[in-house]
């Protein structure tokens, strides 16, 4: 049985998701079911040959999430550093090229579920590297990198506890 501080913690994760636009809780949610396999997510997500794009692009980026998460370095070395924040910064240049993450904070929820609590020591830096590129727009580059409050970027440690609550798209009843 959760413990009463596990519990606490759940409801705060889902605070957190709720205060989120629609339509970055959408992008979580279809991201995670890409991630995780859960159904297919062109059924369930699918409205034009714009988001048919998208999910075909999520799904070949994150087949390389699970060598990421056995690839996270440690956070006092800088052994496989460079190749595990490439590949991050492309995946999350990706995420963030389609305009439903608005800011750190969504970014941070979906990665922190996509690979673990290893990862956020990591998670400022390449949300800065890939909201940095040319391939973002300007105006949406300055906004991103706005998001990112100070505190986030200097924190001087992270929680190693895993998340608990993990959305998914919930069918209206006919």
């Amino acid at each position: 049985m959760p413990s009463a501080r596990t519990a606490s913690m759940t409801i705060s994760e889902m605070r957190e998701f709720a205060g989120f636009a629609a339509h970055e809780q959408e992008f979580i949610e279809r991201s995670l079911d890409i991630a995780m396999g859960r159904g297919d997510a062109f059924k369930s997500w699918s409205r034009c040959a714009d988001d048919q794009r998208a999910i075909r692009g999520q799904y070949i980026a994150y087949r390389e999430l699970r060598q990421m998460r056995d690839a996270i370095p440690a956070d006092s070395g800088f052994e496989g550093i460079d190749r595990f924040i490439g590949t991050l910064a492309r995946i999350s240049a990706q995420d963030l090229a389609q305009e439903q993450l608005d800011g750190f904070s969504a970014y941070r929820f979906l990665y922190e579920r996509l690979l673990g609590a290893a990862a956020r020591p990591f998670l400022p830096a390449a949300f800065c590297a890939a909201a940095a590129l040319p391939q973002i727009r300007p105006e949406r580059r300055k906004q991103l990198l706005q998001s990112l409050s100070e505190s986030a970027a200097t924190a001087p440690g992270w929680s190693k506890r895993e998340p608990g609550f993990y959305p998914e798209k919930v069918e209206a009843a006919a």
